[in-house]
């Protein structure tokens, strides 16, 4: 019936956003817990998954495999675990003078990645009938490209350094990243950072919505979330 045909449209639809949910609700703890470099790797995994589960479902005739492919790319990919911890470990590994701009390529990235989605997705290339499969299954490309390539990167040097408390391993992932040469003052600013978290309580997300201190800040930040689903640019 039509209604059911709805009622599984919207289901895979909206699926994506539970698991992203999820996936944010969880980045903050698998980051700290295990590091950035692991957190992307598991990301990459979950991504492969998803895009075998949406890559094989129509040969399987499965629209279950679609749904759990949708959650598992909701969990890993976008603003989720795989967005969190990669501005935090692009940010982390690359050299002072460049972090800033480090950091706001991952947005010219991300606008870029859902352009060529969107083009992709046209019916003239893969969305058509009977190429759409492989557009469900192109985001596990540049998860495999990440999933091999990672692993010939360190860790980022402050997570060695303020929460494995391995100071060689900072100092080698360092020179791994930058070279050889005078790196100490790097060094001691993870150090700073590190005595100014031990002084510094984390709130939880209840605590932090009760908290006066931050209310007002809170705000500006809802709005302006607000107004960018507001602006147009998800119809554009």
């Amino acid at each position: 019936p039509r209604e059911t045909l709805t009622l599984l449209w919207s289901l895979i639809v909206s699926v994506y956003c539970v698991g992203g949910m999820l996936g944010c609700l969880c980045s903050g703890y698998l980051a700290a817990k295990f590091g950035k470099k692991k957190c992307l790797l598991f990301s990459d995994v979950l991504l492969i998954i998803a895009a075998l589960h949406g890559g094989f479902s129509r040969t399987a005739k499965s629209f279950e495999m679609i749904l759990v492919g949708r959650f598992l790319e909701g969990i890993s990919a976008g603003r989720r675990i795989h967005m969190n911890a990669h501005v935090q470990y692009a940010g982390e590994i690359s050299p002072k003078k460049f972090r800033g701009f480090i950091n706001v390529t991952s947005m010219v990235f991300l606008a870029l990645g859902k352009a060529v989605a969107r083009i992709l997705g046209l019916r003239e290339l893969l969305g058509s009938q009977s190429l759409w499969p492989m557009l469900m299954a192109s985001c596990g490309l540049p998860a495999l490209v990440q999933l091999l390539a990672l692993p010939f990167f360190p860790e980022s040097p402050p997570y060695l350094l303020m929460h494995k408390g391995d100071q060689e391993g900072c100092k080698k992932a360092i020179r791994q990243l930058w070279g050889e040469g005078q790196h100490q003052a790097e060094i001691d600013d993870i150090m700073k950072e590190k005595a100014t978290m031990k002084n510094t309580k984390i709130l939880s997300v209840l605590e932090l919505v009760k908290e006066p201190a931050f209310r007002w800040q809170l705000y500006m930040i809802v709005i302006l979330t607000a107004t960018i689903q507001l602006c147009g640019i998800n119809a554009v």
